[in-house]
């Protein structure tokens, strides 16, 4: 079994956070340095350090965060007019938290996600 991590504390509750959803499968919470109005982390109460560590036995709980982000939102009042949502893997993808999950991000335009410039020479 994974390491516990800074978010099962959370989930476990034995640290602070504004949890807006939790279930048997996920817990969502606010996170502490929002980068849009609504800024919600979805993570499955289970250890998966990476999007690389996903197993054919993840797939319900991660079809979950779907919905679950979905619903929430719904509740914030965000899903008319679109939001984003990011699982970034590894240190190329700037992962901070070894502990799998979906960013769910919005309430104001948000604007392109990468440059049209990406390539290095």
């Amino acid at each position: 079994m994974a390491e516990n991590t800074f978010f099962s504390k959370i989930i476990q509750r034995e640290i602070p956070a504004d949890i807006v959803f939790q279930d048997e499968r996920v817990t969502a919470f606010r996170d502490i340095n929002p980068q849009a109005p609504t800024h919600i982390l979805i993570v499955p109460n289970k250890v998966i350090p990476t999007v690389n560590d996903v197993s054919p036995d993840d797939e319900n709980t991660l079809g979950h965060l779907f919905i679950v982000a979905k619903k929430l939102a719904e509740d914030e009042g965000i899903a008319e007019h679109g939001y984003r949502l990011l699982i970034n893997c590894g240190a190329h993808g700037n992962q901070e938290v070894f502990h799998l999950h979906m960013h769910l991000v919005g309430g104001k335009p948000l604007g392109r996600m990468l440059s049209r410039n990406v390539r290095e020479e």
